[in-house]
């Protein structure tokens, strides 16, 4: 299942194991844009450039790249749009590189790079990856966003990999607010 693009620029172009499970603690907040994302909703892009590579079936977009969907925005210094041109271009996936930032009306994600799935509406951030949510705050070396359901799963990945964490041992590190009120 791909997704119709817009026309962009003229020229026709549209555009865990072993991890810990986010689910309660960022994506299951009322207001979430991570749960029930629409994935069909259209992708729009904006970049200070753009190469369409035809033969190969991808667009790359360079320079304070934006991208957004529903409520949902990607911004990086690179990516690359794989897209199939039978009957229409359909984007498949977005692989996004420099300074990549994922947001939502209540979660923000960094990492070195992301690859949003369309077909499987998947994103998978790598390298010293942080989530946020209010003052709660994750770190690891890959995080696994479903938009379909809303999960979230954090891994403190391998060190040496493209999953590489900042974290002591590679492992997956938090804080979390406990609200006031409580106890004696």
């Amino acid at each position: 299942m791909t997704r119709r693009l817009l026309t962009l620029a003229g020229l026709g172009l549209g555009i865990a194991a072993g991890g810990i499970a986010l689910a309660p603690a960022f994506a299951q907040v009322p207001g979430s844009a991570l749960q029930n994302h629409d994935t069909n909703a259209p992708v729009d892009v904006a970049a200070d450039r753009i190469e369409v590579q035809d033969r190969l079936d991808r667009a790359v977009f360079s320079g304070n790249v934006d991208v957004r969907q529903g409520r949902l925005q990607l911004n990086s210094e690179r990516i690359t749009v794989a897209y199939s041109s039978q009957g229409g271009i359909d984007i498949d996936r977005i692989d996004a590189t420099g300074g990549v930032r994922l947001t939502s009306p209540s979660e923000t994600a960094r990492s070195e790079t992301a690859i949003y799935d369309l077909n499987e509406r998947i994103v998978t951030m790598l390298g010293n990856v942080v989530l946020n949510q209010g003052q709660n705050i994750v770190r690891g070396g890959r995080l696994v966003l479903d938009l379909d359901t809303g999960r979230a799963v954090m891994d403190g990945g391998v060190p040496g990999s493209r999953g590489t964490s900042s974290t002591p041992n590679g492992r997956v590190t938090g804080r979390f607010t406990v609200p006031r009120g409580r106890g004696g």
